[in-house]
C-alpha cells in the first residue's frame, strides 16, 4: 500500500489543497466562471537540463483536457506546476486570470489525484474522504453528509468503513476521486489515474471518470501516454514532445490533421505508416510508384508520405510490397507489409484476401495522403 508522497510544499497533495475555509457543499452548482487556467511562457530546468521549453496554454472552464505525450515529454511537471508542486524557472500561471504562480498548493483552491492515489493506510475509507474537509475545520455533521454524497457518486458509499487495505485497486482510485471532489475545487488535476487498473476496469473506470467530470462542471487536466485514453475522455489535448506543446486541438483534429511527424506517428493505432518520397504536380513517387495526393507541388521536393493504416489498400497498381503476416483479431485484421526497408500496416474490419509472402501492390485516395517537410518534419 502506497503512502502519501512527501513534497518540499507545505501542503499535503495527497488530500488536494484546501480553501482558507470551508469549500462549498458537493452538491452546489459550478460556477462556469470558475476554473480557467493560463500558462505563460513556461520554462522549467532542472541544474543544465531544460525540461519544459516555453510552455504557453489556455484551459477554459469546464474542459476536460488533457495533456498527452511520451514518458518523459514535460506532461507530469506541467501538471506539478499547476498544482503548486513544482517552482517555475520563467513564465507564470494564472488562474481565473489572477497570478498564482508563486502561490502555495494550499492557496491554489485545486485537488490532485495521483497515479499512486496517496491514499493514507491507517485511516478508513470515510476518514480518507473527508480529510481535506477536516483539515479546514468542516463541522463534524456537514463532513459526514458531503463524504457520503461524494463517495455515492464514485459508488463506494458502502465501502466507508474499510481500509485502503481492504480495497481492490479499482475501489482505491474511487476512494482518491472521492476525496478529490469532496469539497468542489475550481480545478482537478489527474496524473494517469488510471494506469494501474486492468484492461476491463480501465474501460468502465474511463466512462464512469468522464460522466462525472460532466455533471460536477469541473475543469479537469488529465495526464496521460495513453492515447486512446485521450481520445475518449479529452474536450481537447495538448500533445507534448520534449518539453514542448506541438499541437493543440480537439481529438478529431489531432488524428484527421496532425501537424508533425511525431504527432501523426503518436496518434493512432497502429501509427500512421511513414515514407519518404519526391513531390511534384499532383503525385509523390515512392519506390518508382507514382501515387495519387489531393495537393500539388510546383517543382520537386523530397517529403514524408503518411497514410493511416485504415486508409491503406490493396491496389492493381501503387507501393510493391511483400506480406509478411495478417494479424486477426477478431472484428478487425491487421497485414503487414515490407516495401524495401519499411514496414507498412494495412488495417480492415475484414480479413484481406491475401498469405504471407504473397507479392502485392498497396495504394490509398489521393485524399488520405499527409504530406510533411522531411527535414523539418513540419505538414504540409
Amino acid at each position: 500500500m502506497t503512502t502519501p508522497r512527501q513534497t518540499s510544499t507545505s501542503a499535503d497533495p495527497a488530500r488536494g489543497s484546501a480553501p482558507a475555509s470551508g469549500g462549498p457543499a458537493l452538491g452546489a452548482a459550478a460556477s462556469s466562471a470558475v476554473g480557467s487556467v493560463r500558462l505563460e511562457g513556461i520554462v522549467k530546468r532542472h541544474g543544465p537540463t531544460t525540461v519544459l521549453h516555453g510552455v504557453d496554454l489556455a484551459i477554459e472552464p469546464g474542459e476536460f483536457f488533457v495533456l498527452l505525450g511520451p514518458s518523459g515529454s514535460g506532461k507530469t511537471t506541467t501538471l506539478r506546476i499547476l498544482a503548486g508542486l513544482e517552482s517555475v524557472s520563467a513564465g507564470r500561471v494564472l488562474m481565473d486570470g489572477a497570478d498564482v504562480t508563486t502561490q502555495e498548493p494550499g492557496a491554489r483552491d485545486v485537488a490532485m489525484v495521483f497515479q499512486s492515489y496517496a491514499l493514507y493506510p491507517h485511516m478508513t475509507v470515510a476518514q480518507n474522504v473527508g480529510f481535506p474537509l477536516k483539515m479546514v475545520g468542516t463541522p463534524a455533521a456537514e463532513t459526514e453528509r458531503a463524504v457520503r454524497e461524494a463517495a455515492a457518486k464514485v459508488g463506494i458509499a458502502h465501502l466507508l468503513a474499510r481500509t485502503p487495505g481492504q480495497l481492490s485497486g479499482g475501489q482505491q482510485q474511487r476512494c482518491a476521486l472521492a476525496r478529490a471532489i469532496v469539497r468542489q475545487p475550481r480545478l482537478f488535476l489527474l496524473d494517469e489515474p488510471l494506469s494501474n487498473l486492468d484492461a476491463k476496469l480501465r474501460l468502465e473506470t474511463r466512462l464512469e471518470l468522464h460522466a462525472l467530470q460532466r455533471a460536477l462542471g469541473a475543469t479537469t487536466v488529465y495526464v496521460t501516454h495513453d492515447q486512446e485514453e485521450a481520445m475518449t475522455l479529452a474536450d481537447r489535448i495538448a500533445v507534448f514532445m520534449e518539453g514542448r506543446i506541438v499541437q493543440v486541438g480537439t481529438p478529431r483534429e489531432i488524428f484527421t490533421r496532425p501537424q508533425t511527424i511525431d504527432v501523426a506517428g503518436f496518434i493512432g493505432t497502429p501509427p500512421m505508416n511513414m515514407v519518404t518520397g519526391t513531390w511534384q504536380g499532383g503525385t509523390v513517387t515512392v519506390g518508382g510508384a507514382a501515387l495519387a495526393v489531393a495537393a500539388g507541388s510546383p517543382s520537386a521536393r523530397e517529403v514524408t508520405l503518411g497514410v493511416r493504416p485504415n486508409d491503406l489498400r490493396l491496389a492493381s497498381d501503387g507501393i510493391a510490397a511483400t506480406v509478411e503476416r495478417v494479424e486477426d483479431l477478431g472484428d478487425s485484421a491487421i497485414a503487414s507489409f515490407r516495401a524495401g526497408d519499411q514496414l507498412l500496416k494495412l488495417k480492415s474490419d475484414r480479413m484481406p484476401d491475401v498469405c504471407e509472402g504473397d507479392e502485392v501492390h498497396l495504394g490509398f485516395a489521393p485524399e488520405a495522403a499527409h504530406l510533411f517537410d522531411t527535414k523539418t518534419g513540419a505538414r504540409l
